[in-house]
């Protein structure tokens, strides 16, 4: 992921504290640890040949990734469905690669109807998306909203009629970007109060040139976490410790559901900081989260991950 990206040499400049939590929180957490909440970890994509012979094993052809995907995360932020509408069949083929486990499939919204014109006129190829999706069944996590860097709040009333035309029995969340949203503290208090009401999750975006999307409101009992870091850079560890510790916070109290997807600028580092973060929240929330398992070297035993 691009959006955020910044040179190097400037990360040790940015201060990449997460924001105190949001009053707003308590009204939407009941304050006593969930036992049944689960946490989700995954990446954008599995069709990464950075992959084979790190996690795949060597040789592995691009239409098994995400065989072996499946074995080192429980859900993906399917950002592929952003780019092209597929249907029940090619998705029913994805699914069936997933079964029997636990793992979900967020699928990230069409892009011909987020990004082009306006949102309200596309009801069709808004149905032929959620069809296709659909087909994931038991595996359908939630659907991810994005609009674009230049949706402002002046469309705020095409963005919320979008909203409440969307079906009230699959899970929505919605990721805006213009500064103004998230800026501008009567705006952000519309934008979060409506999603509330219409019980739709708000994604909080952690990248290094866009502070503002690190906005921690929680609209549901469930967030949506976008983090991108910067290819295993040493404050990347240090964020992933603050995340951990907001994370656990939450779990305490009361939140039902956490999806946590790894981005990187450069993804062939993705499983590295993965490892970091589960092994985190294993040891600090007593989770058994699964995680990626590195291929051994013929002749070397695989190095530390940890600093």
């Amino acid at each position: 992921m691009e959006f955020g990206r910044v040179p190097e040499d400037a990360l040790d400049n940015i201060d990449f504290s997460l924001p105190k939590e949001p009053a707003f929180n308590k009204t939407i957490l009941c304050g006593k640890k969930n036992k049944s909440a689960k946490v989700y970890v995954g990446c954008a994509k599995w069709g990464r040949s950075e992959w084979v012979g790190k996690i795949y094993p060597e040789k592995t052809k691009e239409k098994d990734f995400l065989k072996h995907y499946v074995q080192h995360y429980n859900c993906i932020e399917l950002n592929a469905t952003h780019y092209k509408i597929y249907g029940e069949r090619g998705i029913a083929k994805w699914n069936e690669q997933a079964m029997g486990k636990d793992f979900l499939f967020c699928p990230k919204m069409y892009k011909g109807v987020t990004h082009f014109g306006r949102l309200t006129d596309k009801p069709f190829l808004v149905t032929d998306f959620l069809r296709g999706v659909l087909a994931f069944g038991e595996h359908l996590g939630p659907i991810f909203i994005q609009v674009s860097d230049a949706f402002s709040p002046k469309r705020k009333d095409e963005l919320f009629t979008f909203l409440k035309s969307l079906p009230t029995d699959l899970q929505f969340f919605v990721e805006v970007r213009h500064t103004d949203w998230l800026t501008k503290p009567e705006i952000s208090k519309e934008l979060f109060e409506t999603l509330h009401a219409l019980n739709i999750g708000a994604v909080i975006t952690d990248t290094a040139g866009r502070r503002d999307c690190a906005h921690m409101h929680l609209t549901i009992p469930k967030t949506f976490i976008r983090y991108v870091g910067n290819s295993l850079h040493h404050t990347d560890y240090t964020r992933i410790d603050a995340w951990v510790e907001r994370m656990k916070y939450w779990l305490n109290k009361g939140i039902d559901d956490i999806y946590f997807f790894m981005h990187m600028h450069d993804e062939a580092t993705s499983p590295e900081l993965t490892v970091y973060l589960v092994d985190k929240l294993n040891a600090e929330y007593g989770l058994n989260l699964i995680k990626p398992m590195f291929m051994e070297k013929k002749d070397e035993k695989q190095s530390p991950l940890f600093r």
